[in-house]
């Protein structure tokens, strides 16, 4: 816990009385909308990079999956996932549960590759070929590997087919986007499925819990696939609170209500927070 001092005299909410009621309802209104707690991100971002390979598929230009194994659907086709998708072996891939991590990448050959290197977000898995076997594999975006290389190499270094890289965890930052929750086709008051968008730092899920109307219970959702979680149980009453822990470090987020009770499927619904990078 951090204890914080607020000099109200600075502000233009002090006037004794007034002052302490400002501080009051400013605390209030964080509780009741928000809670983030857990360990800090920086021990879930490891600044040595590890040894892997990777590929490319699709268009020599193109944005890589069409949907892909987390379910984001079309969100892999605009900003911020455009160009930045990438699908990666199982090792990486924890089964969806390693869905939305970013990680940097950046090819060795210094021939061809150049210094920087590239940032993606998990959106798929790649089970077969170079992916199997344990093996740590990267399958990239054609505009996402050509990015790796010099300038004016860039369809050079995809005409090598697989390379040799190395990578590491980077903090997810979705700048002016908050934690989303959509609701999955099929939802009903018994069976309710939630798809988790544009998380922040970690960027992947470890559990998630939600809370009904009027209640004080935290229900446990079950991961069912890629980026998605299910309760099955019933009548459910909305609006709901949603509870997500990340996988990697453990730090939790409340987001108050984030639901209304006239839910819709298919329709998505922005919290008013999201994790630091």
């Amino acid at each position: 816990m951090v204890l914080m001092t607020y000099n109200l005299s600075d502000s233009g909410c002090y006037n004794s009385r007034i002052g302490r009621i400002c501080f009051v309802v400013m605390w209030w209104f964080v509780f009741q909308c928000l809670e983030i707690s857990g360990a800090p991100l920086m021990h879930s971002v490891s600044s040595h990079w590890r040894p892997a390979t990777a590929t490319w598929y699709g268009s020599p230009e193109g944005d890589g999956s069409d949907g892909g194994a987390c379910g984001y659907g079309s969100l892999v086709d605009v900003k911020p996932f455009r160009a930045r998708v990438g699908a990666v072996s199982p090792i990486l891939f924890k089964a969806g549960e390693g869905c939305g991590a970013c990680y940097k990448v950046k090819c060795l050959d210094k021939s061809i590759c150049s210094r920087r290197a590239v940032t993606v977000i998990i959106t798929d898995e790649c089970p077969g070929g170079y992916c199997s076997g344990g093996n740590t594999h990267f399958d990239l975006s054609g505009a996402a590997f050509g990015r790796m290389a010099v300038a004016g190499d860039h369809n050079q270094l995809r005409n090598r087919g697989v390379l040799n890289v190395v990578y590491r965890r980077t903090p997810c930052k979705y700048p002016g986007r908050n934690i989303a929750f959509h609701v999955n086709e099929g939802s009903t008051n018994y069976w309710l499925s939630l798809l988790v968008e544009f998380e922040g730092g970690d960027g992947d899920v470890g559990s998630m819990h939600i809370r009904e109307a009027k209640s004080t219970e935290w229900l446990k959702m079950s991961h069912v696939w890629g980026a998605n979680w299910v309760i099955v149980r019933g009548p459910l009453r909305g609006p709901f609170s949603v509870k997500l822990t990340t996988l990697s470090t453990g730090r939790t987020l409340s987001a108050r209500d984030v639901i209304p009770g006239n839910w819709a499927v298919k329709a998505t619904y922005t919290s008013r927070l999201n994790f630091s990078p």
